[in-house]
């Protein structure tokens, strides 16, 4: 065969194996492109989330999306919507239903553990999102929460500390106590308060996730301690609420807030811009959703012999954001993942 007909060869090859995908005519055969391209096409990947609708989860699932139909994978997205006994089930039906990769977004360390252990016992590799579950399945990909808690505990002390001239007092706003968020962030906050007898914590409350819960716990504790410094809060989502009472008692810049969360730009940037939060540390969700494109290609690729036999964790690098480090670019926008990619 001469080499044009080898070309045409390998370009027919590569657009057998790519379908409706788009047009890789005239690729030359690097040794692996046809082959990664092939290994991926007609494939199953099932993505059960807490619940759609808010940026991490679609920033993610708009990476998968993409992914899909570039390499020709069929993708099941099962939306619980907030629903622990409903992501459950999801999750029993498609480990029934066999996919070749299961990727799922626990709520709660210990909720779905026997589930990501019975996938890996039938043979489906899994990748758990953000928040860590006790069976590891075979990727994590997420932040490490006791280091993000470190990070707001340093930034806090930095605000209320000695030589601040505040009064040290400080309150922390936890989500939902069983979830890794609240159980390892408060371990790091008291661990790291423990250099720093001057601050105090006088309200340590869980909101579970809900702004407007938040927002009336943070409005008693207002009240409660007017010469409160500040409040370490642990979602973005939620912690507006917090914001919004701050503002209401007429507090906005003397009572700082630390949140955190996926850097979304109206969720982040803007919220440091408009003086909302204070210090802001993102686990920046975009750069998650192509490390989960790069996971699940991986897994397509090459099935572990034994599924969750050797995890592999991909704690995501974190990124302080402050009035001094809000450049544009700091932060992302789900319409521009969407059409552009991660």
């Amino acid at each position: 065969m001469n080499k044009a007909l080898t070309l045409l060869a390998g370009a027919l090859a590569l657009a057998a194996a790519m379908g409706s995908t788009p047009s890789r005519a005239g690729q030359p055969d690097d040794g692996l492109v046809n082959e990664s391209a092939a290994a991926m096409k007609g494939k199953k990947v099932a993505f059960v989330p807490i619940a759609m609708g808010f940026d991490l989860t679609e920033a993610w699932a708009a990476g998968l999306k993409l992914d899909a139909q570039a390499f020709g994978y069929d993708l099941a997205i099962r939306d619980p919507n907030w629903s622990v006994d409903a992501g459950a089930q999801a999750i029993s039906q498609l480990i029934a239903e066999n996919p070749d990769v299961l990727v799922i977004h626990p709520p709660e360390i210990q909720a779905y553990t026997r589930l990501i252990q019975q996938a890996n016992a039938q043979g489906i590799p899994v990748v758990t999102m953000n928040l860590k579950a006790d069976a590891n399945g075979d990727m994590v990909i997420g932040a490490n929460w006791y280091d993000l808690a470190v990070r707001q505990t340093n930034a806090m002390v930095k605000l209320c500390g000695a030589g601040s001239g505040k009064s040290g007092k400080i309150a922390v706003m936890q989500g939902v106590l069983t979830n890794p968020t609240s159980q390892y962030g408060i371990q790091a906050i008291e661990a790291t308060l423990k250099d720093h007898p001057e601050i105090k914590i006088v309200s340590n409350q869980a909101a579970d996730w809900d702004a407007s819960k938040a927002h009336a716990i943070a409005g008693t504790v207002l009240k409660a301690n007017p010469d409160l410094c500040g409040f370490i809060g642990m979602w973005d989502n939620m912690d507006v609420g917090i914001a919004a009472a701050i503002k209401e008692a007429g507090r906005t810049g003397q009572v700082y807030l630390v949140s955190s969360g996926g850097g979304n730009q109206a969720s982040a940037c803007d919220n440091i811009a408009n003086g909302n939060f204070t210090t802001y540390i993102s686990y920046d969700a975009k750069g998650q959703a192509r490390d989960l494109m790069m996971a699940v290609r991986s897994l397509l690729q090459s099935k572990p012999a034994q599924p969750g036999e050797h995890p592999v964790a991909l704690y995501t690098p974190l990124k302080t954001i402050d009035k001094d480090s809000n450049y544009p670019g700091a932060c992302w926008t789900l319409d521009d993942v969407r059409k552009y990619g991660p």
